[in-house]
């Protein structure tokens, strides 16, 4: 049996969807058929060779799925790469079974996501209920995660997005209010913003920065925008805010067992329920892709494989 896959064989070239020997795992490796794969910004990123880490050419991008293994199990895995494919080798310890009822192409969309969130929010932000949270780029599939994971963890929420569209969907996500970017600084001021979360970057980010009261985080979780903000000091000091990075892809690297946890404990958690994403077949990995960078998109997309 052969696997059909997305396959980059330069960065900055369309990728192709060809066909690859099959696969044999290793024993501590399982096989996923995949149902459903996520895609994310980052997968763009490494396509277009704009990524820190650059994987070594050709590569199957894809760094998250959901399906079934040989026993039947549903299961969702973050793979990193070769998830934009038919099937995909994962570590046995990665391939986490999906609570009954869980709906496979929202799980696919998941790990990312909402462990991204949880993350920020509880190790990195350390909130604590009752804070208020600025949600930078609520509109995207990390926005819409913290979103939801800073509601359940007892925050009032502020989203902040670019479209009316996107701003709808953060409130159905669970949002206490929705702005535009116009008058950010402002806006965070009379809010009281405790945490803002900041996955856009550029001019806004010294907005939200700014925005905090006495104490405040901003957490730095990426650069949509494409623009890398530089911060006044002088604003961090004042009031005893404080700049925090947040990189989870690298801390579940190194904490394989602790996100496995983070992950199942997301699966479980009362008032988490991904929105259904935007489905398209796997032959449109790259315009998907690109969507995602040029930022045309609300939420996320799946490739299906079957379609």
């Amino acid at each position: 049996m052969s696997v059909r896959a997305v396959v980059c064989t330069g960065y900055g070239k369309p990728v192709e969807v060809v066909e690859l020997p099959d696969l044999v795992p290793g024993p501590d490796q399982v096989v996923v058929e995949v149902e459903a794969a996520g895609v994310n910004f980052v997968d763009g990123l490494m396509v277009r060779g704009g990524y820190q880490i650059r994987p070594p050419l050709p590569f199957t991008p894809g760094y998250e799925v959901a399906g079934r293994l040989a026993d039947g199990r549903r299961v969702v895995a973050i793979t990193g790469l070769g998830g934009f494919a038919t099937r995909v080798l994962v570590h046995r310890a990665q391939a986490v079974p999906l609570p009954e009822g869980f709906d496979m192409l929202a799980a696919a969309t998941f790990p990312q996501s909402y462990c991204t969130a949880m993350y920020a929010l509880r190790e990195r932000g350390r909130l604590l209920p009752g804070e208020r949270v600025l949600v930078l780029g609520a509109g995207g599939g990390v926005g819409l995660a913290v979103v939801q994971v800073a509601k359940a963890l007892g925050a009032v929420v502020l989203a902040a997005a670019s479209t009316g569209e996107k701003r709808e969907r953060a409130r159905r996500a669970g949002a206490d209010d929705a702005i535009g970017y116009d008058g950010l600084k402002e806006a965070a001021r009379s809010w009281g913003v405790d945490v803002a979360v900041d996955a856009v970057g550029g001019e806004l980010s010294e907005q939200a920065l700014r925005g905090l009261r006495e104490g405040g985080r901003l957490l730095v979780v990426g650069f949509a925008s494409g623009g890398i903000a530089r911060l006044p000091a002088n604003q961090v000091l004042l009031r005893d805010r404080a700049v925090v990075g947040v990189d989870w892809g690298a801390w579940s690297m190194g904490h394989a067992a602790e996100n496995r946890v983070m992950l199942e404990g997301l699966l479980a958690m009362p008032g988490i329920v991904p929105a259904a994403p935007e489905v398209r077949p796997l032959a449109e990995a790259g315009r998907a892709m690109d969507d995602l960078l040029e930022r045309r998109v609300t939420g996320k997309i799946v490739l299906v494989p079957s379609s």
